[in-house]
């Protein structure tokens, strides 16, 4: 058995937009539930979400579970790192996760190392696990360690001004396969926390998807606002997150609330039965 092609890579690789959801509930089976409705890509949050390396491994499994039960459905993890470092990329990576998100990349320096530790040797510095690894099912592939360095994407984050003056070289680091643009982080990096939507911001995020479009990568972005994921996409962004899972549920519980009771109302708390 081969090692599964990496069909997000293939398809930013191809410039053809991917549509996705952050998942934030650090659940394997919320994750089930959502890899079942038809995004290109869930996002498994290891920086802001309650995760560890198990909820990382059943949300893994739950997404795999809705692939093998919706085949027309293509579903693909992508696993955000809390922190760029080559021992938690190798865990995340020997967990069976080929597409990581690293937060905080500011230097094409720092995305240089990314890659390496993305990578078994010579090409890379990734231990060699993978025998022990669910993402060589244990061997069931078993030219494992040959073929994953070809399967592995990097999606690196540039979030800070810092990051934005070094972008291009950032953008054009080999191995890199796409630029995530943080609103909110980049934002407050900027003088402007909570406000992505300052005139400043935007006109600094639009000049980013077009320098990572210039180096010939993917330009990467978050937006809830139905009209900000349109103007992105329209702007050549190949992968737009456009929703927060916890946020649609609290959305939804809230707006299904409001029809039966006025806003503000609170329901005396029950004394005994």
């Amino acid at each position: 058995m081969h090692t599964p092609i990496n069909t997000f890579k293939q398809a930013l690789h191809n410039k053809q937009p991917q549509i996705g959801l952050w998942i934030d509930l650090a659940d394997g089976y919320c994750a089930e539930i959502m890899a079942g409705t038809g995004y290109d890509w869930l996002l498994i949050d290891g920086e802001h979400g309650p995760n560890d390396l198990r909820t990382v491994l059943a949300q893994l499994q739950g997404i795999a579970s809705a692939r093998a039960s919706f085949p027309g459905l293509a579903t693909h993890p992508i696993a955000r790192v809390p922190v760029g470092e080559a021992a938690i990329i190798k865990q995340y990576l020997d967990l069976g996760a080929q597409t990581l998100l690293v937060p905080m990349v500011d230097s094409a320096e720092q995305a240089a190392q990314l890659v390496q530790a993305m990578r078994y040797p010579p090409d890379g510095i990734r231990g060699m696990g993978s025998a022990v690894a669910r993402s060589s099912r244990w061997q069931g592939y078993p030219n494992y360690i040959h073929e994953a360095n070809a399967q592995v994407c990097l999606l690196v984050q540039a979030e800070t001004v810092e990051s934005l003056r070094n972008l291009d070289a950032i953008a054009a680091t080999p191995g890199v396969d796409g630029v995530f643009i943080g609103p909110a982080d980049l934002s407050a990096s900027m003088g402007f926390p909570g406000n992505p939507d300052h005139p400043a911001v935007q006109a600094a995020m639009a000049d980013a998807i077009a320098r990572i479009l210039q180096a010939g990568k993917a330009p990467g972005i978050l937006s809830t606002s139905e009209a900000q994921a349109r103007k992105w996409l329209d702007a050549g962004a190949l992968f737009v997150a456009v929703g927060v899972d916890t946020m649609l549920l609290t959305g939804a519980a809230r707006e299904l609330l409001a029809k039966f009771k006025a806003p503000g109302h609170r329901t005396e708390a029950a004394r005994g039965y």
